[in-house]
């Protein structure tokens, strides 16, 4: 495919600690909801720190979104991104991705790893197609919760939050045990996305195949 040049429209922050990044759309170039591009900035000393950011937008908008977690306290790639202004460029390389959709079924998301399934939703919103999916998205605290309002809009009762460091009024406290999901999911017959950090990848497809899920029912992608 090729290199891309990617040019800022915008840049802001969603939360606290998580930037949305808007750029033009090189012409042709297309990619499916849950997919990723790695990036770079383009600046001196940073080309070669290239990283993975998955696309937010509908594949079928006229620019291009990231929606990318920062860690401000840390020389990386991501506290670069916080110096990034509207006119600046990134450098896209090549397009890849474990998630793609394939049917209704529970997204089981930790932190960041909310990022691939955002396209996802977002596309089937717009062909009204949300169905039955259902989001379980466990974060440290409220605060962590990245587009929480539109995501609540979009699935409703079907978007249950777990935080593991803050105990909230109707949110759900803790990690995400077997217990957790056999008290939130009604099916374990039907299509599973996971994707988060390593470990918890790693913990919760083991409880799900507990609980009788097919490992073929199951798409991952670490985070």
């Amino acid at each position: 495919m090729g290199n891309h040049l990617l040019k800022i429209i915008s840049i802001n922050n969603i939360t606290y600690n998580v930037l949305r990044i808007v750029t033009n759309k090189p012409n042709g170039f297309n990619f499916k909801p849950g997919q990723a591009a790695n990036i770079a900035i383009n600046k001196s000393g940073w080309l070669k720190e290239v990283r993975p950011f998955t696309f937010t937008n509908l594949p079928s908008n006229n620019s291009l979104e990231f929606t990318i977690k920062t860690y401000p306290e840390q020389e990386s790639v991501t506290n670069e991104l916080l110096k990034l202004k509207q006119d600046d460029d990134l450098v896209l390389h090549d397009v890849f991705g474990a998630i793609t959709y394939k049917g209704e079924g529970v997204f089981i998301a930790g932190g960041a790893g909310i990022t691939p399934f955002i396209s996802i939703f977002r596309n089937l919103k717009a062909k009204n197609e949300l169905g039955n999916n259902m989001l379980l998205f466990a974060n440290k605290t409220r605060a962590d919760i990245i587009l929480e309002s539109e995501l609540n809009d979009m699935l409703g009762e079907a978007f249950v939050n777990i935080l593991s460091e803050e105990e909230v009024h109707n949110y759900h406290y803790g990690r995400v045990t077997e217990e957790f999901l056999k008290e939130n999911v009604t099916d374990f017959n039907q299509q599973f996305y996971i994707c988060g950090p390593p470990p918890m990848i790693k913990d919760v497809e083991m409880q799900l195949i507990n609980l009788g899920v097919n490992q073929d029912h199951i798409t991952k992608e670490i985070f």
